[in-house]
């Protein structure tokens, strides 16, 4: 088979058996988290917006009526402005003083309520001959005790607070009424501008705090779209440092490796001394040297020889028959 195609059928049985494998469950539930944050983000956008156009419909709407009103009745809308304002402070002034009350009111429940403990307790010492008044009593005592005393502290300041909160009160009452009496021309001609704009006011009120609250939406919208997709990715990292870790426990050889097999007898061999491999050693060794030994001898009586007219015909040219030479001089190469 060629290397290349048996490359690409591996290759694709991978592909098939990603694909048969079963999805992680938590993909599923993150991707349905996206989808509906995804939904999320695009009904918040759209209401949003629709609730801006809206807010600035009734501003340039408030703007154009609020001028008319002005061009018709003239200078008493100037004129009766501090009477309005000293209205619009009585009016803060009050919700301040009814919240000082609750407080005030609720401090004094709280301490009653503390004194009743302690003379319940008392009340059962003194009816019980036979109790000791041991330590668990002692305790419970000076617990209630302690919160009495927080109690009336607390009372104490509320107190003062309702005190200062009313008489702030009815200094801005003082002043809204002395300015009507004085105003009460301008006030009573310019009423129709100032409704108008209370009402004007109010409404803008109300979509700007729609505005707030699909703003405020649209952000935990993108936040869990945000966190959906890191999510996913982790996941994903995830299931592929798995495949990775399943691929190099289990891998294969690549194409191409079908020859190389040779290399890993080589690079796993190992040299181990036996008996054998010595016997053999040992005549390898004898072998050199009687083959050294020839060839000095051989040289020798060439060179005695080389003065006479004839050749021993009994001579034999050791590099060409004789084996060992041969053998001897490629030992000696190779070394």
């Amino acid at each position: 088979m060629d290397p290349l195609q048996k490359g690409n059928n591996e290759e694709e049985d991978s592909q098939c058996a990603e694909e048969e494998e079963e999805v992680d469950p938590r993909i599923q539930g993150e991707l349905e988290k996206l989808n509906q944050s995804t939904d999320d983000i695009n009904r918040w956008e759209s209401e949003l917006e629709d609730c801006r156009q809206r807010f600035r419909a009734v501003l340039v709407e408030a703007t154009v009526k609020l001028d008319e009103q002005v061009k018709r009745i003239g200078r008493a809308v100037d004129d009766s402005k501090p009477y309005w304002e000293a209205r619009k402070v009585a009016r803060q002034a009050q919700v301040e003083a009814q919240k000082a009350t609750q407080e005030f009111q609720r401090a004094v429940e709280i301490l009653r309520a503390a004194k009743e403990t302690i003379a319940l307790a008392e009340e059962r010492l003194l009816e019980e001959d036979s109790r000791q008044f041991d330590s668990a009593w002692q305790e419970m005592l000076n617990h209630a005790t302690q919160r009495v005393m927080e109690a009336e502290q607390a009372r104490t300041r509320s107190e003062a607070e309702h005190k200062k909160t009313a008489a702030n009160y009815n200094s801005c009452i003082s002043h809204m009424r002395q300015l009507e009496k004085k105003l009460k021309r301008s006030i009573n001609k310019s009423r129709p501008y100032f409704e108008l704009k209370a009402k004007y006011y109010l409404q803008l009120e109300q979509l700007k705090r729609l505005v707030d609250e699909r703003q405020a939406k649209l952000v935990v919208a993108k936040a869990d779209y945000r966190a959906a997709l890191c999510n996913l990715e982790s996941i994903s990292e995830e299931i592929h440092a798995q495949r990775r870790s399943l691929a190099m426990g289990t891998r294969e050889q690549g194409v191409g490796a079908e020859g190389d097999g040779g290399n890993d007898d080589i690079a796993n061999f190992k040299i181990e001394s036996d008996g054998l491999s010595s016997d053999r050693a040992e005549g390898a060794e004898a072998t050199l040297e009687t083959g050294l030994n020839k060839l000095s001898l051989t040289v020798a009586q060439k060179e005695e020889g080389d003065s006479g007219d004839e050749q021993d015909p009994h001579y034999i040219n050791p590099e060409i028959s004789s084996p060992s030479a041969a053998t001897a001089i490629l030992l000696l190469n190779s070394v």
